[in-house]
């Protein structure tokens, strides 16, 4: 399984447009993996993980090619993990498609309306371009060969926020964004059936600060990191990743690697790619 980064900020990027912070300016003068582009990520450049308004970036400087993309799974309603704007693009006359199957977008109850909103509009559906379709948390599903799990995740409840397993038959990683430290039924859920990681992305956009709800900083997603292992659903070969960065958090890329290295986890950066 190649598991790929394409963003990994927070929703204001990092640095942040309009902000004049220290760590904003340190990201800017540092630049390389410094720079931070809204989250999203695509499994053996074939399975698409949130649609943020970076995406056509991701196309352009990164080499996404969404030609090659039918399913996009979508982890919440905000707007940088979800900007259905651009799915008019996929729309006759402005898109020009070799396989005429369509883009099929997966998420829960609350990234319905947002989404079918543009789709119904310019008729998307009915030219089987783009679809939706609902998933239910705890309730596994198939997409394209992979076997796809919601977990509850925590975070602001109207987004209605899900985090994912995905297993390929061989390989099973955990994508746990935008998620503050697990809550109950997610942990019980895990107790019970035991899956094993063999990579761990775990949120970490609060960065050196501390933060336990809604997003989590390093020490919470250590504490995750432990738990799983003490479950045993991850081992010493699980690879742990921090991700999903804000400048809130502080410290840039160069800053975080050595922290991270401490606790035998890997950081993000826009472009990551992993054979898992």
């Amino acid at each position: 399984m190649k598991f790929r980064y394409l963003g990994t900020a927070a929703a204001e990027g990092f640095p942040s447009m309009f902000c004049t912070c220290e760590s904003c300016k340190r990201a800017r003068n540092a630049g390389g993996r410094n720079i931070r582009t809204r989250s999203q990520a695509v499994i053996d450049d074939r399975l698409l993980i949130d649609f943020p308004a970076d995406t056509y970036m991701h196309v352009l400087q990164l080499g996404l090619d969404m030609t090659k993309i039918n399913h996009c799974i979508i982890t919440h309603s905000h707007n940088d993990h979800l900007d259905p704007g651009d799915f008019i693009m996929r729309q006759k006359g402005f898109a020009y498609l070799q396989a005429e199957a369509p883009l099929t977008i997966y998420g829960t109850q609350a990234t319905v309306g947002r989404s079918q909103q543009v789709i119904d509009a310019t008729h998307l559906e009915r030219q089987g371009r783009v679809v939706f379709r609902r998933i239910t948390p705890f309730v596994p599903f198939e997409v394209d060969g992979y076997r796809v799990t919601p977990l509850m995740a925590n975070h602001d409840p109207l987004s209605d926020p899900v985090m994912y397993i995905i297993n390929d038959g061989r390989k099973a990683l955990l994508y746990a964004h935008d998620t503050g430290y697990f809550p109950r039924e997610t942990w019980n859920y895990l107790e019970s059936c035991r899956p094993h990681f063999d990579f761990v992305s775990l949120d970490c956009t609060l960065g050196t600060e501390e933060c336990v709800n809604s997003h989590m900083g390093i020490h919470t997603a250590v504490e995750v990191k432990e738990r799983l292992i003490q479950m045993q659903t991850a081992d010493q070969d699980t690879v742990f990743c921090f991700n999903h960065f804000s400048h809130n958090g502080k410290a840039i890329y160069n800053e975080m690697v050595p922290i991270a290295k401490k606790y035998d986890a890997l950081v993000s950066f826009d472009g990551m790619a992993l054979e898992i």
